[in-house]
């Protein structure tokens, strides 16, 4: 009986661990180095919006919003408007969608990309912790550190067609987040590729 009850806690603590980060909750903390070596802290962040990317440009879909040039717009319209937008690459160093900070870099200029930083979370430890399934997945954190939105970048779960002219949660949820309201719409499900965490 001890044995069944201590397999079960075991099985439930691993269950926690992937469970990922829940709306209206405070969304996990976590500590991250960019492609330039520069440190960052979600708590640091605290008192501004902060918009979580899993990326990897080898996905079609997250490669569509790139190449449309939808993504680099969104991201620049939020920093306008003091949003702290953050690239997630969870990609294990073994997958051949893996990029060194040097190819990083260079992928960063290339496709003119205007977030914030990019992310190097090939351990994992972000993407699990905030259940990252999908490129792209996005997450938006409200000012005061709360999991305000978790889902697709928009409505239109295809690698095709303008991305401007669909629905985008990110940009609704932002929207009501600096008028001081509550999104209309706080959790979709996420389309796109698997995130790359195992080799």
């Amino acid at each position: 009986m001890k044995r069944t009850l201590t397999a079960l806690t075991l099985m439930a603590t691993a269950a926690l661990a992937f469970a990922g980060a829940e709306v209206g909750k405070p969304a996990p903390d976590f500590t991250a180095t960019d492609i330039h070596g520069k440190t960052h802290k979600l708590s640091d962040y605290k008192g501004r919006i902060v918009v979580l990317e899993a990326y990897n440009l080898d996905c079609p879909y997250c490669a569509h919003h790139f190449k449309t040039g939808a993504m680099q717009e969104l991201q620049a319209e939020l920093a306008e408007q003091g949003v702290v937008w953050l690239l997630v690459n969870s990609t294990n160093p073994k997958n051949p969608s893996y990029r060194t900070p040097e190819k990083a870099k260079k992928e960063w200029d290339a496709q003119k990309i205007k977030a914030t930083a990019w992310l190097d979370d090939s351990s994992g430890t972000i993407g699990r912790a905030y259940g990252m399934k999908t490129t792209p997945h996005m997450f938006v954190i409200a000012k005061d550190g709360t999991l305000a939105y978790d889902g697709a970048i928009d409505d239109n779960p295809q690698a095709s067609g303008d991305p401007r002219k669909a629905r985008n949660y990110v940009r609704e949820a932002v929207t009501k987040l600096l008028s001081g309201e509550r999104p209309t719409v706080t959790q979709t499900k996420p389309y796109g590729c698997g995130v790359k965490y195992g080799g």
